[in-house]
């Protein structure tokens, strides 16, 4: 027996997203779900960083943090800017630092 109106019903059809949709929205959250970016995209809420710099401080290898970055920069989470040799990196849009800060405040940091 249904519990949910049928109005209740035609409006979870109408606002319910896409399975195309859930599936951006699946890979969008499966890059945040790696501590590597995360810790990258932190760094990055602070400063637009080289990729020399964020393997320094995060203590990883370059080959390790230009792939990282590439993966982010595919989906447009971070973007890069040419000052002269040097390709610094930094959060595309406010709102993943948003949503960043939503998990540390959700996890009660």
């Amino acid at each position: 027996m249904l519990q949910a109106t049928p109005q209740i019903l035609d409006d979870l059809d109408a606002y319910l997203p896409t399975t195309q949709d859930t599936g951006k929205i699946a890979r969008f959250f499966a890059l945040l779900a790696d501590q590597t970016r995360v810790r990258m995209l932190s760094a990055l809420a602070i400063a637009p960083l080289c990729v020399t710099d964020l393997a320094r401080v995060l203590k990883l290898n370059q080959t390790t943090v230009s792939h990282q970055l590439r993966l982010l920069r595919d989906v447009g989470i971070v973007e890069r800017t040419r000052n002269g040799k040097i390709l610094q990196y930094k959060i595309a849009n406010p709102k993943i630092n948003e949503i960043l800060l939503v998990g540390v405040e959700y996890l009660g940091y």
